[in-house]
Order: structure tokens, then C-alpha cells, then sequence
């Protein structure tokens, strides 16, 4: 896998100093965590599941989810097993080059009844997800995967959701958060990421975040976030965290203004890419990208095609990160400071370190931009291929 596999030489040539390296499941889980991207979530009902999934691949996915939780009515349960699984041995049958594929269950009993019922075509499945995740439930799910890779002979990862109760609650989430990170913690080597669950969040308070807001915005959930990222996410020994889910994909009428400036569309000559921007509800999506990776979120969870092409171009390293990442870590452990080569900021050493090494792990999975190429220039790639 490797993204932006699909534009073409002269593009990545163009648009690129670095271009992203190719990575598979069996490379660090922390590499893996960073190139997971837009991890598009799908029903296991669709019908048509394997032509989504290779259809989406072909455009830049590089992982989704089908999830027999949230997604699937209780009374369709049984039907929604059984068509992941037919649908995965579809894509087994093809000779397609697939994304990451996790499948998000409800119990730990589905994870070797999801293995017997693909027989040979598990070889398609990258892992699992885990909803709900705390010290007292997740055991028995790390448990059946350990199996399951032990019974492939070769590792089968697991993706935790943040989303349970006692994490919600001020009163009781910094010791289910704890408890949460000291079984993770036995299990390091097959969690490329820890996801969070937004919408579980609001919904404990009755909250629905508007179109036109950021999860950022909506204080008590961006509180337990910020716990989220502040026990699990510490860049001495904690996991990848991913971007919660984006839920809005068509406009409707506006109370405010669009959150996107005209000028950098202005220069690249892509007025028309941001109308379509913003007729599609991205600018939203792209703020709180960016918001999330301010507050130490890397990826997105997405709900639509739409959003991946959006979060994938924000995840390239630009020129002026990459830069400053390189000399940051070019003085070693010794400290200091110097000015950016961009003339607009220090770099100290010693503070900056976590961050640049970071960077530059970003880097490998969605590449570095030449000087000079903006997002703009990324997702025109992208959306006009």
C-alpha cells in the first residue's frame, strides 16, 4: 500500500519532495497508525461491500472498517455476519490491491466465528475494532485476537474505541482511561492506533455537534478528548489516537460563513475547487482536521467517500514542517536553539524533538510537499484525476 498511489509519475514528481513510502501490515504498528489516514466506516449490510472497497482503494483508501456495531440494527445482525464475510471472500477472489480491512464487532464470540466462516480468505483482514474499550472488557477481545493471529501465524491488530461510559464522566475517567492503558500496554505490538468515539460522547449528554462547529468547540466532549490524548496519547510510550468521525457530507442552508479563506484558492487558480468545498460540507471537515491535529489527533474516522481525498492531501508533511523537523533533529540531544530556515520561528531542540520525530514519521506514510505546493494544490491532485 502507499498513498496517493494513483496520481500519476509527472504528478508526484510535481507535487512532491518526498514521496510516501510504501507500508504493509507487517510494519511497526506506529508507522501503521500514522498512514491509516481517512478510515472509512461502512455498514456490514451493503450489498455491494467488495466493489465499495475496491472501487475506494483505486481512489486512495488506504482503510476502512465494516462494522457489524453501531451500523447494524439488532435484528439484522445475523444477515450483516453473514454478508461480511461472503463479501470478504469476494474481495479475496479478486486480484485487487486492497486497503487495510478491520471489522469492527460487537462481541469477543464473533471474532473466530468471523475467522472459521472466511476460512482461507482471512489472508483480507487486517484486524479488528473494538467498541466500547475499557480494562474490564477489552481482555476477552485482545485474548480472541491474539488467537486468531496466533491461529494465521501472522499478528492480526486490534484498533480500541474510547467511547465507553466510565470515560465519559469526569468522575470516573482518569481511572478507566488508566486502567484502559495498562492492558493496551501488553498488547503494544499489534495496536497500530486507538480510535475515539465522538458521537458516544455527545450522546451521553444529549448533544449532536452542528455543521457549522468542530468537535473542538463542543467544550465537555473537547474535554474528555483532551484527557483521551493526555493518558493515551503522551509522545513518551503512548499509542497513535485517531480523529473522531466527521458526520456531514451535503450542505444546507448557513448561519455562518464558510471557514475556508479564498485567497490560497485564489493564487492556485481553484476557485471552483472551493465552492465544491464547500457545497460539500468539507470546510467543517477540514478545520477540525486541523484541530485535531493541534491537539494530538493524527487520521480521521470518516462516514463518507468524500472526505477521504480531503483529510489524506491535510496529511501530507509540508515544506516548512518537514524543514524545520529535519533541523530539530539534526542537533541530537545536545539542545539549543536556532532560527527555522524559513526565518519565522525557533526551533528548540530538546522541546521539539517529540514533535519533529512525529513529523517526520507522518512523512513516511503521506510523503513531504515540494516548496511552494500547498493543500490546494494536493487535493486538486486528488480530486482531479
Amino acid at each position: 500500500m502507499r498513498h496517493f498511489a494513483f496520481v500519476s509519475n509527472d504528478d508526484r514528481d510535481r507535487l512532491f519532495l518526498r514521496a510516501p513510502e510504501e507500508f504493509g501490515l507487517d510494519d511497526d504498528p506506529e508507522l501503521l497508525g500514522a498512514a491509516l489516514g481517512a478510515t472509512l466506516y461502512c455498514p456490514a449490510t451493503r450489498t455491494n461491500l467488495a466493489e465499495d472497497i475496491t472501487r475506494r482503494a483505486r481512489d486512495g483508501m488506504v482503510s476502512v472498517v465494516v462494522c457489524l456495531e453501531d451500523a447494524v440494527a439488532d435484528e439484522q445482525l445475523r444477515s450483516a455476519e453473514t454478508n461480511a464475510i461472503a463479501q470478504l471472500r469476494e474481495l479475496d477472489a479478486g486480484a485487487a490491491d486492497l486497503p487495510m480491512i478491520f471489522i469492527r464487532v460487537r462481541a469477543a464470540s464473533q471474532i473466530p466465528m468471523i475467522l472459521d466462516g472466511l476460512g482461507s480468505a482471512s489472508s483480507v483482514l487486517a484486524g479488528f475494532v473494538v467498541p466500547k474499550f475499557t480494562e474490564d472488557t477489552g481482555g476477552a477481545f485482545l485474548e480472541q485476537i491474539v488467537s486468531a493471529g496466533e491461529r494465521l501465524g501472522r499478528p492480526i491488530h486490534v484498533m480500541p474505541v474510547l467511547e465507553a461510559g466510565e470515560m465519559i464522566f469526569a468522575e470516573s475517567r482518569v481511572d478507566a482511561l488508566l486502567g484502559a492503558r495498562r492492558l493496551l500496554e501488553k498488547y503494544r505490538d499489534i495496536v497500530p492506533a486507538v480510535r475515539v468515539g465522538a458521537t458516544d460522547l455527545s450522546s451521553a449528554y444529549g448533544l449532536r455537534r452542528p455543521r457549522e462547529l468542530t468537535v473542538w468547540n463542543v467544550r465537555v466532549v473537547a474535554d474528555a478528548l483532551t484527557d483521551f490524548v493526555n493518558v493515551m496519547g503522551r509522545a513518551d510510550g503512548g499509542f497513535v489516537m485517531t480523529g473522531p468521525a466527521w458526520e456531514y457530507y451535503s450542505a444546507t442552508e448557513r448561519l455562518f460563513k464558510p471557514q475556508l479563506r479564498e485567497t490560497p484558492f485564489v493564487a492556485h487558480d481553484e476557485r471552483r475547487l472551493r465552492a465544491q468545498l464547500i457545497a460539500a460540507e468539507l470546510d467543517g471537515l477540514i478545520r477540525e482536521v486541523m484541530l485535531d491535529r493541534a491537539n494530538g489527533l493524527m487520521g480521521k474516522t470518516v462516514i463518507h467517500p468524500s472526505h477521504i481525498a480531503a483529510v489524506h492531501a491535510l496529511s501530507v508533511v509540508a515544506h516548512e514542517e518537514y524543514t524545520d523537523a529535519c533541523d530539530v533533529l539534526a542537533t541530537g540531544a545536545h539542545g539549543g536553539a536556532v532560527a527555522s530556515s524559513y526565518g519565522n520561528k525557533m526551533n528548540e531542540s530538546k522541546p521539539h524533538t517529540a514533535w519533529a520525530r512525529r513529523t517526520v514519521l507522518r512523512a513516511r506514510a503521506f510523503g513531504v510537499a515540494r516548496e511552494g505546493v500547498s493543500f490546494v494544490d494536493l487535493l486538486g491532485a486528488c480530486l482531479h484525476q
